[in-house]
């Protein structure tokens, strides 16, 4: 593993030193096991993001999802 500095606030320090003593693990431990919740929820966001922003997508498109693909097929198949 990679070792890193980060600068704390002195009171989110305590509470971190609190809140890993409780849970009898290490603070280190406690930050790591917050960065990969965290890094977990932002990838979340950004599939949600990525769907919310191409929902809608068809909605004025004449024709539906499959028989464009079909059409697509077909133009492929001329070309050959």
């Amino acid at each position: 593993m990679l070792r890193t500095i980060i600068t704390l606030s002195q009171d989110l320090k305590m509470w971190l030193d609190r809140y890993s003593r409780e849970r009898k693990q290490s603070t280190a431990e406690t930050i790591r096991e917050a960065l990969i919740e965290y890094r977990k929820k932002k990838s979340e966001e950004k599939s949600l993001d990525v769907f919310l922003s191409t929902s809608g997508l068809w909605k004025e498109k004449k024709m539906n999802g499959t028989d464009y693909s079909e059409k697509i097929r077909k133009d492929w198949e001329t070309r050959k």
